[in-house]
């Protein structure tokens, strides 16, 4: 049992796995911060681009003229 546990406590297989899950949960946490803290500006972006796609013409493209 004493060997099961030694080759468990000093096994790192599995340390590159959590390494990235580490750095891939900072990754989000700050992206969900960056997204909180600029959500009004965002916000007002697309406000303002649903106004300009109101005025846009509703027949569309039409070559040539």
């Amino acid at each position: 049992m004493l060997s099961l546990f030694e080759r468990f406590w000093y096994e790192d297989s599995g340390q590159g796995l959590t390494e990235y899950a580490l750095v891939l949960a900072l990754v989000s946490v700050g992206l969900i911060a960056v997204l909180v803290i600029f959500r009004d500006a965002i916000g007002g972006i697309f406000d303002r681009l649903a106004q300009v796609l109101q005025g846009a013409p509703s027949n569309g493209y039409v070559p040539g003229s």
